[in-house]
């Protein structure tokens, strides 16, 4: 009797951990195929760059870009509950950058959250985001950063505790939490509030700061930009629906202004983190801030459905 139970015993930890390796398995499903008909397009990556806002997190000293040069080795450090992430170095550099990548590679991290060697990065790298991103934009993306000046400087190592330092179960995380769907639904949406959706819920990946997660570090989207707490534990980020508690009583012009300038209604000024936002945002075609703004004011209550 005890060999049979130990026999099922043994038989259910071989299935339990052959379906934990499949599920979690970081694959990398971009061909060069997918992209062999795409040419990158520097222009169109710059403006890719600006709202996503790259600069923010992946620049070292100096950080502007008025006449200085755009470093971006990372190095930035971002504390949350499950540790402190640090913001790579993704300069064209060979060794410690991404130099070496191919379109492919980098696609794939965009969209999947697949490093080149096959490992799964952590969201803190908002892939969930750009997983909306049209591989078109990705391409031109890519041509812009190959651009920029090379910096030589090795990546600082993420310091998480356990269980979160084992990059093989965000496999499971993503079964959850990674799709490229539409976030909201709007009715007879205009080609303008159709621009804003692709520019907040992708590149733009407004959603990863204003809207809650979940304790294991999900979107609710439920809850789609009404605000969330600050992953350092400090402060909160404001609701940008547009619900009364939002952003209900700001006009598109509005939001539009402020993404420009960052200055509010009230005359107020953009402060912490939305200070470097705006300055990427104050880059886009007009054309570009007034979709954001469409969209935001033709979401429906501030909900998806």
């Amino acid at each position: 009797m005890m060999s049979t139970w130990l026999n099922i015993s043994a038989a259910a930890v071989i299935t339990g951990a052959t379906a934990f390796w499949i599920l979690t398995d970081p694959s990398a499903p971009i061909t060069h195929a997918q992209l062999a008909n795409l040419d990158g397009d520097v222009k169109n990556g710059e403006t890719v760059f600006n709202i996503g806002g790259c600069l923010s997190c992946h620049a070292s000293k100096p950080t502007k870009d008025g006449g200085e040069t755009i470093r971006l080795a990372g190095g930035k450090g971002f504390p949350t509950e499950f540790g402190t992430f640090y913001a790579p170095n993704i300069s064209p550099d060979k060794i410690t950058g991404i130099g070496a990548w191919s379109t492919v590679e980098f696609a794939n991290a965009m969209k999947h959250g697949v490093s080149p060697d096959n490992q799964h990065y952590y969201p803190a790298f908002p892939y969930t985001s750009y997983a909306r991103m049209t591989l078109q934009d990705i391409v031109d993306l890519k041509a812009y950063l190959d651009t920029l000046p090379t910096i030589s400087q090795q990546s600082a190592e993420h310091k998480l505790s356990f269980p979160f330092n084992i990059r093989r179960g965000m496999g499971l995380w993503k079964q959850l939490y990674l799709n490229d769907d539409s976030i909201a639904t709007i009715d007879q949406a205009s080609d303008a509030v159709l621009r804003g959706q692709y520019l907040v819920e992708g590149p733009g990946h407004c959603g990863e700061c204003h809207t809650p997660r979940t304790s294991i570090g999900g979107l609710q989207y439920d809850q789609w930009l009404m605000g969330a707490a600050s992953p350092d534990g400090k402060g909160r980020i404001p609701n940008i629906s547009p619900i009364d508690s939002g952003i209900s009583d700001w006009s598109e012009a509005d939001i539009a202004e402020y993404l420009a300038s960052g200055f509010t209604p009230e005359f107020d000024s953009a402060g912490g983190d939305m200070t470097e936002v705006i300055e990427n945002t104050s880059k886009l075609p007009a054309s570009d801030r007034e979709a954001i703004a469409a969209y935001l004011k033709a979401l429906p209550n501030g909900n998806t459905p």
